[in-house]
């Protein structure tokens, strides 16, 4: 997230992060959760589902803030957001999950 300041809170501030799922099957291929995305995760594929359409497809894996803008916006309810967990980097460079007593 970009700040037009450094807010006197910047080292409390945590960033959620998530990860979508489409159900492909479901999708109508309208677009709306690509055109909405304010991170620009999702586009159309080249793919087809059963249905004849392109169902939107992931491109920033780790960009995703889980606004669940998509999952809202969804007519047909094909994709959803799970919220991951907060995983902070040590010192040494190793990685602890927040939560898990590391």
């Amino acid at each position: 997230m970009k700040y037009w300041r450094k807010p006197l809170d910047f080292d409390e501030v945590k960033i959620p992060h998530g990860e979508v799922h489409i159900i492909a099957e479901r999708c109508k291929g309208c677009g709306f959760c690509v055109e909405y995305c304010p991170k620009d995760v999702l586009e159309m594929s080249e793919e087809f589902n059963r249905k004849g359409y392109h169902p939107p497809k992931v491109v920033k894996e780790g960009e995703c803030v889980n606004c669940s803008l998509c999952e809202m916006i969804c007519p047909d309810f094909a994709i959803y957001s799970v919220e991951l967990p907060d995983v902070k980097t040590e010192p040494d460079g190793a990685q602890a999950v927040a939560g898990d007593g590391s």
